[in-house]
């Protein structure tokens, strides 16, 4: 009669039945290596986003084969380990040669070329199906995470990553927390049941919170910055999640994959960050002046 679990835990936690221990550690070890990589080593983060592009660009397309689209996974993963390091180092030389401009579009450009041609041999039947599924998740991986590496070239890039990340982070914390504890009425029952109105607003409290915070004691800029950053990522995150949701409803999927244990996929991980980190970019590129 013991053996099992209480329902009733399991219900307030959405994620029922993941390996916790292994979550936490798969958290923590991964906020260290972002921590130590922007202290010591930047390259090191671009390497992290790198490695989450192409692992998050694998499970879009073993997830839409499910639905007979294949894509052009090979160029795919190698223009977005391009388009990382390219815009990352682009912004970084000195003297300046390319703009991160130039080289982001002629990465995406290519990686695009390459995926069409790729997919050339196989035929006329199913060519724009599959063309179609390359270009959902050029878009959709590699050029909203290319951002990433375009704030961190910047100058306080290390600074305007954590901003990012921090709101993004505890936007979902107040989400999570708002709405296990007040959470009532629906947002979007129809694409993510567990979403409420209430949880809206715990997201909106914390994130602009975290934004405020970051923006005067971190970017050295009006508190209205932080107060614009926060609501802004909140709802660039709100968005991503949604988009994720109807994503994997549409294709009949619960999680992306396994990859991470205890979370899921990496697109579970990366669902919110890729909407929002466009917004960030461009906020603190409009904002935040280089120090």
């Amino acid at each position: 009669m013991l053996t099992e679990p209480p329902a009733a835990p399991a219900q307030m936690h959405g994620r029922a039945g993941r390996n916790l221990p292994a979550a936490i550690g798969i958290g923590v070890g991964l906020g260290a290596y972002v921590v130590l990589s922007l202290i010591y080593l930047k390259p090191a983060f671009v390497v992290l986003v790198a490695s989450a592009l192409v692992l998050a660009t694998v499970e879009l397309h073993e997830a839409l084969k499910k639905q007979g689209m294949t894509s052009a996974i090979i160029p795919i993963s190698i223009g977005s380990v391009a388009i990382a390091f390219g815009s990352y180092f682009a912004g970084r030389q000195e003297p300046v040669v390319f703009s991160t401009t130039s080289v982001l579009l002629a990465s995406l450009a290519l990686t695009v070329l390459a995926s069409l041609i790729w997919r050339m041999p196989k035929g006329v039947a199913g060519f724009v199906r599959d063309s179609a599924a390359s270009l959902l998740i050029i878009a959709y991986v590699p050029l909203l995470g290319s951002f990433a590496a375009l704030m961190l070239a910047e100058e306080q890039g290390a600074a305007r990553i954590v901003t990012f990340l921090l709101i993004v982070v505890m936007s979902d914390t107040g989400g999570y927390i708002a709405g296990v504890l007040f959470g009532k009425h629906p947002m979007v029952p129809k694409i993510s049941p567990k979403k409420s109105w209430e949880g809206l607003a715990g997201s909106l409290i914390f994130g602009a919170a975290a934004g405020v915070c970051m923006a005067v004691f971190l970017l050295h800029v009006p508190f209205w910055v932080g107060i614009i950053l926060g609501i802004s990522l909140v709802a660039a995150g709100t968005c991503g999640d949604l988009v994720e949701s109807m994503i994997k409803r549409d294709l009949g999927i619960k999680d992306m994959s396994s990859f991470l244990p205890g979370h899921g996929g990496v697109m579970d991980r990366l669902d919110s960050l890729l909407l929002a980190a466009p917004v960030a970019w461009l906020i603190m590129y409009l904002f935040v002046p280089g120090r």
